[in-house]
């Protein structure tokens, strides 16, 4: 059964293999990986490379940084909160986030029972406008308006709130559609 190849399952026979090369299979395997071999040279050295050479440093030019391996610097890898930070001061961000942090926090900067009855609405240029819900609480804020930008000020800092606008509640809109009437409105009709 040893000169026999068996069949496969597909009914095809397996090819016969040569057991060892021939001499002449392995000169023109030499052959072919010299002649590739040339050709990667040759493709090398068209690009300016030199295979085999040995490697020269690049001279650093005036002005570039000079790159060391084991001194930490700007390509290692960073916190995420110091790279946050480096964002913010880049950005100019910094009392935006202070402020945003404590109109966050407004509760605990004012006072719970002071937080219960206005909410601040928006902070630009030095100015927060805050808005009660109610005309007498409107009056009440107005009345501690100093104690609010003190603790403002200790919170974020000296100048960065500078004047606070106290509103009272909105008055609901009679307006309904994209027309109306001019007039009195809705007292018109009660008679």
């Amino acid at each position: 059964m040893s000169g026999d190849v068996p069949d496969l399952p597909t009914g095809r026979h397996q090819p016969d293999f040569p057991a060892d090369p021939e001499p002449d299979d392995d000169e023109r395997a030499a052959d072919a990986a010299r002649a590739a071999l040339a050709r990667a040279r040759a493709a090398a050295a068209a690009r300016g490379l030199r295979p085999g050479a040995p490697i020269r440093s690049r001279r650093r030019l005036a002005g570039e940084a000079r790159v060391s391996g084991a001194a930490p610097d700007d390509r290692d890898p960073q916190e995420f909160g110091a790279g946050l930070e480096r964002l913010v001061a880049e950005r100019g961000w910094g009392v935006e986030l202070a402020v945003g942090g404590v109109l966050g926090r407004w509760p605990q900067v004012v006072g719970p029972q002071l937080a219960e009855h206005c909410r601040p609405e928006s902070f630009d240029d030095g100015l927060l406008v805050v808005r009660a819900d109610s005309t007498a609480w409107a009056t009440q804020v107005r009345l501690l308006a100093q104690t609010v930008l003190r603790r403002l000020a200790e919170e974020l800092g000296d100048g960065v709130v500078e004047q606070l606008r106290v509103q009272g509640p909105s008055a609901p809109s009679w307006r309904k559609g994209s027309r109306s009437v001019r007039g009195r409105g809705p007292r018109d009709t009660y008679g």
